[in-house]
């Protein structure tokens, strides 16, 4: 082991030994969250000005970084179907009118399929105003090898359609999808948990000893799961932290400079849809300055670790605990928002990467027959894109291919994807939340006192566990 490494470890401990301090000074969670964030990227730049972007000693930290940032995303993909499961089930159980059900997936897929709309519009227009176009640009190898993979992963996105994904959502075998073996696993469990908690309800009548023993049973596996919850939860200032050191270290300025009208353009889409989603807020009654406070530790861990699944476990945890929606709706949009609707990897990333490859093969991408075409091929095509890292891939593909665009040329921003990305899967989270607070509001579900509360909650605190 190099002495630079060793050096490099060294600080990274001592940060996260700083930040168990301010745990044990019981300091907030958003607190610590922002200061692994700030630190990190402290951090990872410092690194990167000492050895560059691509010199061995950042390559032989980063697999280091890697244990506590991708570790930490590990642990919350493991609770995610126990959490899903044992939360809709015990939804349901306690649901007094079941017809409830129906009005809940209505409403939050609606909302997330016409929040995407609206994002690929901004895409469009955020592309027209930056004068976003891949003319002109050249390929580098990296870029062009990127571009001969995605034209090797198009016979899979032809592939898709609309029925066949829609049936993929039925588990065929639950346990299966308990894996998470397919991308639309999350979904399926959704599905199964919804079958598992009616069937229960319908025993509840004729009998009701049996109903009584599953629902304790239920309400036991509820309170383990959630204790797994906040125990994961406690290190999320530790993940945001090496996950950030990671990626600003492995940054290419140079590369990033050279797309800066993209990045810049990207950014500018994400930033004026996180305000529809602030204007939506406040049109079902609600605090948008009060509501950002309450969900910026999720937007920060989506920021960070380019998951829109993985945020799952936090984003449940935001909605009951800070926003006040009730446990059912809020598992109901996270679970749909990693996979149907994602506003920034299926709705504003491929309308502008469209709009800019577009003139390439002599296409007008701002007349209107064009975009009406693209947005309906936007707000179709996001049903089902997963909720992992390279999900704004294949959403680019379906709608590329879709549109009779050469995919290859989407190779060209490789190396600006991880940026973009981080932007992204935040306003990804950031959708399913509105939808699930929307749908809470117009419910008449909503805890105001929870929501009101100006005291904040700790996310990784045991008064969210019971």
């Amino acid at each position: 082991m190099n002495f630079p490494l060793i050096i490099n470890l060294a600080v990274a401990l001592a940060v996260c030994f700083a930040l168990y301090r301010m745990q044990a000074a019981q300091l907030s969670f958003s607190t610590r969250v922002f200061t692994g964030m700030g630190v990190g990227v402290l951090l990872g730049g410092a690194i990167q000005a000492l050895y560059g972007a691509t010199s061995p000693e950042v390559a032989a930290t980063g697999p280091y970084l890697n244990i506590v940032g991708s570790g930490y995303v590990k642990l919350l993909q493991m609770i995610i179907m126990p959490l899903i499961m044992v939360s809709i089930i015990s939804a349901i159980i306690k649901l007094k009118d079941a017809t409830a059900l129906g009005k809940i997936s209505v409403m939050t897929i609606g909302t997330l399929m016409a929040t995407t709309m609206v994002a690929a519009l901004i895409g469009v227009l955020m592309a027209k105003l930056f004068s976003l176009t891949a003319v002109g640009l050249t390929s580098s190898a990296a870029e062009l090898a990127r571009g001969t993979y995605l034209q090797g992963k198009l016979p899979d996105a032809n592939a898709i359609s609309l029925p066949s994904m829609i049936l993929s959502f039925i588990p065929a075998n639950p346990f299966l999808d308990m894996t998470g073996a397919r991308k639309t696993s999350t979904i399926a469990v959704v599905l199964f948990s919804i079958f598992v908690g009616v069937s229960a309800t319908g025993v509840a009548v004729k009998k009701p000893e049996i109903f009584d023993a599953f629902a304790n049973f239920v309400k036991v596996a509820h309170a383990i799961v959630m204790r797994m919850v906040t125990l994961v939860l406690r290190l999320t200032p530790y993940g945001v932290f090496a996950l950030m050191t990671q990626v600003v270290s492995e940054s290419s300025i140079a590369d990033i400079l050279k797309l800066i009208s993209f990045v810049a353009a990207s950014y500018s889409a994400l930033l004026l849809m996180f305000c529809v989603h602030l204007v939506l807020i406040a049109a079902v009654g609600l605090n948008p300055r009060r509501y950002v406070q309450k969900i910026f530790p999720v937007l920060a861990f989506a920021f960070t670790s380019r998951s829109s699944a993985g945020a799952i476990p936090m984003s449940v945890h935001t909605q009951t605990g800070r926003l006040g929606t009730p446990e059912g709706i809020a598992n109901f949009a996270a679970s749909f928002g990693a996979t149907i609707g994602q506003n920034g990897c299926a709705g504003i990333y491929p309308a502008m990467l469209a709009v800019m490859i577009a003139p390439t093969v002599g296409i007008d991408p701002f007349t209107l027959p064009f975009i009406a075409q693209l947005v309906g091929v936007i707000t179709i095509g996001s049903v089902g894109v997963a909720g992992v890292g390279g999900g704004a891939t294949f959403a680019a593909l379906i709608v590329l291919s879709a549109m009779n665009l050469p995919v290859a040329l989407a190779g060209l921003l490789i190396s600006i994807e991880p940026l973009i990305d981080m932007g992204r899967t935040a306003l990804n989270v950031s959708g399913s939340i509105t939808a699930g607070t929307i749908t809470s509001r117009l419910m008449g579900q909503t805890d105001m006192a929870v929501f009101n509360n100006p005291a904040e909650v700790e996310l990784d605190s045991e008064q969210l566990v019971s």
